[in-house]
């Protein structure tokens, strides 16, 4: 028998023909997850602030997230790219986490993410707190190994613990190298600024096998520039970008638990976001937007617009060689 052309993705829904302020508010208006018979790519919620050491909220962030997404139109320019008709995205719904047991939440977490990659789907999480990254990054690495991750933040988010607690959204990323997950030789912080406990915070995290790119750094050098330095440093196997909305100036992300003066603006972010196409990007995350601090949805925005640039760089990679 001849072979049945495949169905083409289903999209968003047209904002010519539906308003933009009506209707279901999933991630860009695209279907959910039980509306499609494949899905390649989903974006996933994760309403979990249990973590936090400061404001909380963070909770509130996918939902959020998904109101400020309904501006988002189905051709990225910059990068080219249709990410919508060149793969199935959908919304694949929250994460149902215990705001009481941090464990047992990221236990949810990690089952919730393997379910949906042994479909054979990627995965872009919503948060919810960065204590959320870990156990996305065990789930990715019982099928790829150990993985490079490229970290914006304004903080390293690899202390020890928090009023003697190991799985906070401060310890992330120590804890997922001292099990094993990282790729130590290709691992990066960008945004990273302000006050630290010690000196001997940037010595413990570079003994992690991170190199960290500072504010300071793209001031005197412009994005475009660090950001080939940070696609060097990725290049040569999986990698998972995490972007805590902190990394932005609170000037462009007002919404968040633990703002940092003299970050970076959206437009910075997005300059080094675009450097990244190419790469073989097998999962990401946005965390941190918590929305009571928010003003006129500009942490929202900037949250949609970049987990956008995500999708985007997905479509990218899936594209035939």
């Amino acid at each position: 028998m001849p072979k049945q052309p495949e169905r083409a993705p289903i999209g968003p829904v047209d904002a010519s023909a539906v308003p933009r302020y009506g209707g279901e508010a999933t991630f860009a208006r695209l279907p959910r997850l039980d509306q499609v018979p494949h899905a390649d790519v989903a974006l996933l919620g994760v309403p979990f602030d249990s973590g936090v050491s400061y404001r909380p909220g963070a909770r509130f962030g996918p939902g959020h997230i998904r109101q400020s997404s309904r501006l988002l139109r189905p051709y990225n320019p910059a990068l080219r790219v249709e990410p919508f008709a060149e793969q199935q995205v959908v919304d694949a719904g929250d994460v149902v986490c215990n705001p009481f047991d941090i464990g047992a939440a990221i236990e949810s977490v990690d089952s919730a993410v393997s379910e949906l990659l042994d479909r054979g789907t990627k995965v872009v999480t919503l948060g919810g707190d960065h204590t959320i990254t870990l156990p996305v990054l065990r789930a990715l690495s019982r099928r790829h190994g150990t993985i490079a991750v490229l970290h914006f933040d304004a903080h390293l988010d690899t202390w020890e613990t928090y009023f003697g607690e190991p799985y906070t959204h401060g310890t992330p990323f120590r804890r997922a190298a001292e099990e094993g997950l990282l790729d130590e030789t290709r691992c990066a912080h960008v945004g990273i600024r302000g006050p630290l406990y010690s000196p001997l915070d940037l010595v413990r995290d570079a003994e992690l096998g991170f190199r960290v790119f500072t504010t300071d750094d793209i001031e005197a050098r412009g994005a475009a520039a660090v950001s080939q330095d940070v696609r060097a440093r990725l290049d040569g196997g999986p990698v998972y970008v995490s972007i805590d909305i902190d990394v932005l100036d609170p000037a462009h992300a007002p919404g968040t638990g633990t703002p940092e003066i003299g970050g970076l603006s959206s437009r910075e972010l997005l300059v080094m976001m675009r450097g990244l196409a190419g790469l073989d990007i097998v999962g990401a995350d946005v965390v941190e937007v918590s929305p009571s601090y928010d003003h006129a949805e500009i942490t929202g925005l900037a949250a949609a617009n970049v987990a956008y640039e995500l999708v985007s760089l997905l479509a990218l990679g899936a594209r035939p060689s």
